[in-house]
């Protein structure tokens, strides 16, 4: 055969041999009476788990710039801490005398495995063998994989290259009939949201079956080089809507990070890996634990000096939110989640004394700390993460309220903004709210007023009230305004001046509306201090609760 360009022969047969036992001479099976049986069962799993250099799918998938299924799993799980499940599963053909004719492989890949120690499944798709179909033999394995992980009580991760063992035109043929179509195994991929952490890298086209196991999940990232997602790929499209399209236009990792259909990107299959390690870091093996905690070596006291300037006195200027927060969590424990998407929402994990924590804030310089359809989907979404596995929800509120305009109402955002604030309000994890500065209207209160009682502080940069005082005043002095005339704008402002007085933060300090204005240096420590107090003495109960009466809600990805 010619030899692909790149991949000389050594090479191949390199990677090839990279899963491939040494030959050894098992003198006690020489002697039993089982040998031929368990011979041909190792001969299998060899070849299962050995590459062909010569198969075309196999050099397909080399070309392309993809890994190899195990090489995926190697690169992704401690070393040598994969325990198969259906080592030797596949199709195999048979001569009339009973001896094999044929056999290939499952395309579909499962088993328990450690990620940092810890215990988790990981299910991975083998493009090369018949991009993933279900006439690969899939179907058992992955449907085991699911309700092991389930009955486990540890974390599942996917790593998706094709239809996951989605159908295909051929087995009408095979069969020689058509089926209704089935979602064998859904109810257990449904379930385990509710049950243990579910994680999903899309490491070349998702498709159909694929698209969806690679979104229903809680955390889910694509590799840009080589990740697309699509309900049916540009043949199906083409016949469908005749429009012509490529994998990148109709579901390219880029479009699909900007859409929220995937949270993250990354730049390669190994960044995939690392995000998702990262991920499970912060979540427990399900439900009925706690959140694990780990030794923290950023002092739990550390103040420091650049919060003081970081947001401006002037309203009308813009900061970095992302600052803050990288200055308040443990150093390098910031792990931000759907950074693409979401219209300037900001969600993601970190840790506070070692213990994990959701975030949730706004990026004033987008969208003017105003909630579109997109930012309520985003945090209604990660608020249900958090409380789906107990982790506690620390608010730094910049809301300005929800948009308003004939865009925001042909996107219904009031009825996505009133999700968003049912998610709050239903929620029953710890939080804790430090507003950096707007808190208006139905939106600015659903995110600071949530809870009995609101444990809530805010910086000398507050700024609240039912709707922003500029805007307010337009509505309110409309008349007068208008009959101003020439002298609007020195009217606008005289009556901006009477306000500006009872603007101040203090003034609602000193009703009790807001308990604390806090130096911005003071930000960790309180937080520590709070982050202690919950583990120690909320979170523990809770648990205690889900193990008698069973996780909370259902998790909607």
């Amino acid at each position: 055969m010619t030899q692909q360009k790149g991949y000389p022969a050594d090479r191949l047969n390199a990677i090839a041999q990279h899963l491939e036992p040494p030959a050894t001479r098992d003198e006690a099976l020489e002697k039993s009476e089982w040998k031929d049986i368990l011979q041909e069962i190792n001969r299998r799993k060899n070849k299962n788990r050995t590459a062909d250099p010569n198969d075309h799918g196999y050099i397909r998938q080399k070309t392309q710039g993809k890994l190899w299924v195990r090489e995926r799993i190697d690169a992704f799980i401690d070393a040598n801490s994969f325990k198969e499940i259906g080592v030797i599963a596949g199709i195999a053909k048979y001569n009339p005398d009973g001896s094999v004719k044929g056999y290939t492989p499952a395309n579909f890949i499962a088993g328990k495995a450690t990620v940092n120690d810890r215990p988790l499944i990981v299910a991975a798709d083998d493009f090369a063998i018949r991009a993933g179909h279900a006439d690969g033999s899939v179907w058992g394995k992955s449907i085991m994989a699911e309700q092991s992980a389930r009955t486990l009580k540890i974390p599942l991760v996917r790593l998706i290259d094709g239809s996951s063992g989605g159908g295909s035109v051929t087995l009408m043929l095979d069969k020689g009939y058509t089926y209704l179509p089935p979602l064998i195994g859904m109810h257990d991929i449904i379930a385990s949201l509710s049950e243990v952490p579910v994680a999903s890298a899309a490491l070349g086209p998702a498709v159909g079956l694929g698209a969806a196991r690679a979104t229903l999940t809680h955390f889910s990232v694509v590799a840009e080089n080589v990740g697309s997602l699509f309900a049916a790929g540009p043949p199906v499209v083409a016949n469908a809507t005749y429009e012509t399209v490529t994998k990148t236009s109709l579901g390219g990792a880029l479009l699909h990070t900007t859409n929220g259909t995937f949270d993250n990107l990354a730049k390669d299959e190994y960044d995939c890996f690392a995000q998702i390690r990262q991920f499970l870091s912060y979540m427990p093996n399900n439900t009925f634990e706690m959140p694990p905690c780990v030794e923290c070596t950023d002092p739990i006291d550390r103040r420091d000096d650049a919060l003081l300037d970081i947001i401006p006195r002037r309203r009308q200027r813009m900061y970095q939110v992302r600052d803050i927060l990288t200055r308040v969590v443990d150093q390098g424990s910031w792990f931000e989640i759907g950074a693409r998407w979401g219209d300037g929402a900001v969600c993601g994990l970190a840790r506070i004394n070692g213990c994990p924590v959701g975030i949730i804030t706004f990026d004033c310089t987008l969208n003017g700390s105003v909630l579109t359809t997109a930012s309520c989907q985003k945090f209604r979404r990660h608020i249900d993460l958090c409380d789906t596995f107990g982790l506690p929800i620390i608010d730094f509120a910049d809301y300005a309220g929800f948009a308003v305009g004939t865009k925001a109402e042909r996107e219904a955002t009031i009825r996505y903004g009133s999700t968003l604030t049912a998610a709050l309000y239903q929620c029953d994890v710890p939080y804790f709210t430090v507003v950096l500065r707007k808190v208006f209207g139905v939106a600015g209160a659903a995110f600071v007023d949530n809870r009995v009682p609101n444990m809530r502080v805010a910086y000398p940069s507050g700024d609240w009230g039912s709707l922003p005082l500029e805007g307010g005043i337009h509505a309110a002095y409309r008349r007068e305004l208008e009959a101003a005339g020439d002298k609007r704008n020195e009217l606008y402002d005289s009556l901006l001046a009477k306000f500006e007085a009872v603007r101040s933060p203090i003034r609602t300090a000193e009703t009790f509306d807001i308990p604390d204005i806090i130096d911005p240096r003071d930000t960790r420590p309180l937080l520590a201090e709070w982050v202690k107090l919950v583990y120690d003495n909320v979170l523990p109960h809770r648990v205690d609760k889900i193990k008698v009466h069973g996780p909370r809600i259902m998790y909607r990805p």
